[in-house]
């Protein structure tokens, strides 16, 4: 089982009289940076946190606007003169980026490997065969939280899904672990962000030489599309209907939801069968 960065931390021990805390590090496979950064709590004002929720309604049904045109209809829409430079900020905040092909789709830490994009041309065709992932912002009230969530391709069933209060990769890692009890797929898609590249992330998959690591690429702005579509659904069906006062309700609210998702609700794209179903092993039902 590969460590999350927060327990390699605690493992270091800065007054050790022989080990070094770099070769420490290097023991652990922990890079210092990460070693010496702790995340802190970030101040957002009421008036912030107000435009961060109708950027983000705004987002689910026009997720190809960038900064410009968020700012022109959102200001539109409450009669506030907005900047780019505040929009790009706020966007920024919540993990969101315009879907379009763009030179550069999403950043990864510097010092994270990045792996190729290997499905081109290659459609899911039993479950299992490819996973993607992605993370999302979720509305609490005062404050937001991130949803990553690991979705099979074929069946659209959520194999698993976890919230974090930051942007860390910790609560992904444990997330893939979650997973990855469940099965092992042949490839795994996400795109080139920092969560993803992360050695810890990576380390997960590496442990399991049969699973292929695909990371989508310059221009393959649309191939994580599954996984927009389901956060539009839960955004659409959960979230926006309910105001969070916690992180224990959210996390009450997504579990009721995904339960529903894969073991209740029919799916139009798997002409209407349960994603939990399909994952199991029926067949698509013919039209």
């Amino acid at each position: 089982m590969v460590l999350p960065i927060e327990a390699k931390r605690e493992l270091i021990d800065i007054n050790h009289p022989e080990i070094s805390i770099r070769r420490q590090c290097e023991l652990l496979q922990l890079n210092r940076s990460s070693y010496y950064y702790h995340p802190r709590p970030y101040y957002v004002s009421d008036d912030d946190l107000f435009l961060m929720n109708e950027i983000d309604k705004l987002y689910v049904d026009f997720p190809f606007y960038g900064t410009r045109k968020m700012a022109k209809h959102l200001g539109n829409k409450l009669d506030l003169k907005l900047g780019r430079k505040k929009m790009r900020r706020l966007m920024g905040l919540l993990g969101l980026q315009a879907i379009y092909a763009k030179p550069n789709t999403s950043e990864p830490h510097p010092e994270n490997d990045v792996y190729p994009y290997l499905l081109k041309g290659i459609t899911a065709g039993y479950p299992n065969h490819i996973w993607g992932t992605d993370i999302t912002y979720i509305r609490v009230k005062g404050s937001w939280m991130y949803l990553v969530a690991i979705m099979d391709w074929y069946s659209r069933y959520v194999i698993a899904w976890d919230l974090g209060d930051t942007l860390e990769a910790d609560f992904c890692v444990r997330n893939l672990q979650r997973a990855m009890e469940i099965a092992i797929p042949m490839y795994h898609n996400s795109d080139q962000g920092s969560q993803f590249t992360s050695q810890d992330y990576l380390n997960v998959l590496l442990a399991n030489p049969e699973i292929k690591i695909s990371m989508d690429g310059r221009g393959r702005y649309l191939d994580n599309i599954f996984t927009e579509r389901l956060w539009r659904s839960v955004k659409q069906e959960e979230i926006y209907l309910h105001d969070y006062y916690s992180p224990a309700e959210v996390r009450k609210g997504l579990t009721r939801y995904f339960y529903k998702y894969n073991y209740v609700r029919v799916h139009e794209a798997l002409n209407y069968a349960i994603p939990v179903d399909i994952y199991q092993g029926k067949p698509i039902p013919k039209n």
